[in-house]
């Protein structure tokens, strides 16, 4: 299942990120901003229980959260900037890591690195990588988590290719996905079409 977070402020910030006169240093922020409402769309479902509490005024049941544990899982190396922001959110969410880039000839995954939370079964997984363009890093990685035992991941990106959404879907079809955007296609090197260039050389400003 795939959710396109269509809020104005979600689609304002995403159209700044297009620009190509947008610099490395808004470019940065603007990524986290869009990562915090993204979160915000991709955890409404978060179990609550109630808690009984005093405030200054007097004693009440009040709503926290409960049910499975989170952990964050950043695709290097552009999703640490989602994850970065979204603990923020969930403190208490541990973070893993794994590593991947596409072989520019096949554009196919390599793993290169792969860092997880020892007890990854036992909590709900988000990951975070801002592209998904073919799709093969990302059934990648939620491969590897799954072979560590999670089972209810979301996966989150900033922006997506209707190539990369098929390839979750066909692989992953359990996994729900969530986005600020689905864009229009691939083009011939594998970036998305209009996009907004390669996510990673513009958050750390490398080419």
């Amino acid at each position: 299942m795939v959710s396109v977070v269509t809020h104005p402020l979600v689609q304002h910030k995403l159209t700044l990120m297009r620009d190509v006169r947008t610099g490395v240093k808004e470019f940065r922020e603007l990524a986290s901003e869009v990562s915090l409402l993204l979160a915000y769309e991709a955890m409404r479902d978060l179990e609550l229980t109630t808690e009984t509490l005093e405030t200054p005024i007097q004693q009440g049941d009040f709503p926290v959260l409960t049910g499975k544990k989170l952990a964050l899982v950043a695709i290097l190396r552009a999703g640490l900037i989602m994850t970065e922001a979204i603990v923020t959110l969930v403190p208490a969410a541990k973070v893993g890591h794994i590593g991947l880039y596409r072989d520019p000839e096949t554009l196919l995954p390599v793993a290169y690195y792969n860092k997880l939370p020892a007890d990854i079964a036992e909590r709900r997984v988000f990951v975070t990588d801002p592209m998904l363009a073919t799709g093969g890093s990302a059934s990648a990685a939620i491969q590897s988590l799954k072979d560590a035992g999670a089972q209810n991941i979301t996966l989150m990106c900033i922006l997506a290719a209707p190539e990369g959404v098929a390839v979750i879907e066909r692989d992953h079809p359990d996994v729900h996905i969530v986005v600020a955007a689905v864009d229009s296609h691939l083009n011939d090197h594998g970036y998305i079409v209009p996009g907004l260039g390669d996510a990673g050389d513009r958050i750390y400003g490398t080419k």
